[in-house]
């Protein structure tokens, strides 16, 4: 009997390999977040922006400091309302054309599901997969679940990406909260003649995280998010306080 060959620098590799892939954890994918991700920062950033831009308007104006607080909390709480209302409605819609679309396609499939596989079979050969196997993986999905499988690859529905509007409104309003508060506890705290450079370095600074807690929870740039938050923050406060400075000389 000949003798066994040593293992070469192949066979090594790949033992590494499969080594290496057995004790890595689990992989975890981020895309699952961006239902409430988006929602979630889209309504802190906009608590903290637009409160913030309401107050140095407001104190720009030569307001009293009572006013600008009381003008700051209606402003947080319509924006809430706002928010909640706002992103219900269009995830709604949104939700609303997928179901559209899961009954249009749930009724192709009970009139002709010949037509249906040869469908899905197409799509599967357009990404390069051989007709044959195509064919037989298309058969095997619909065998399965023929709806799942034409919502995910032919209208691109999936557990990830649909609509929940009730998720999204909650999140917005009470994200759009949390936002407020730091403008408006930023002015209860400012000294007399102070309120906007306190408000407008406090609210770019949490600007600034929230973009940073953003891209970390969505895997992006930090630094890159952080600074386009902040730009267009100081922006928008910077006009607003013009614009209330201008109002207030003129009345």
């Amino acid at each position: 009997m000949p003798n066994a060959q040593p293992p070469g620098p192949t066979s090594e590799r790949s033992q590494t390999d499969a080594a290496d892939c057995t004790d890595r954890e689990a992989e975890v994918h981020l895309s699952g977040r961006v239902g409430w991700l988006r929602a979630a920062v889209l309504g802190a950033n906009d608590g903290i922006l637009s409160t913030a831009s309401l107050i140095s308007g407001v104190a720009a104006a030569e307001s009293s400091s009572t006013s600008v607080l009381i003008a700051g909390v209606a402003g947080a709480v319509a924006g809430a309302m706002s928010m909640a209302a706002g992103e219900y409605v269009s995830v709604s819609s949104q939700a609303d054309t997928e179901n559209a679309d899961l009954e249009r396609e749930r009724r192709e499939l009970d009139d002709c599901p010949g037509c249906e596989l040869d469908e899905l079979t197409d799509i599967y050969t357009s990404r390069g997969v051989e007709p044959a196997l195509a064919r037989q993986v298309a058969a095997q999905l619909m065998a399965k679940d023929a709806l799942g499988a034409h919502a995910r690859d032919e209208l691109g529905i999936s557990e990830i990406s649909v609509a929940r509007p009730l998720q999204a409104a909650f999140t917005s309003a009470a994200t759009f909260v949390s936002g407020a508060a730091m403008p408006l506890l930023a002015t209860v705290l400012a000294p007399q003649g102070t309120i906007i450079p306190v408000v407008t370095v406090a609210s770019l600074l949490c600007l600034a995280g929230l973009g940073a807690i953003g891209a970390k929870a969505g895997g992006a740039n930090i630094w890159r998010a952080a600074l386009r938050v902040v730009s267009w923050g100081a922006l928008a406060m910077a006009l607003t306080a013009g614009i209330g400075a201008l109002v207030g000389t003129s009345l």
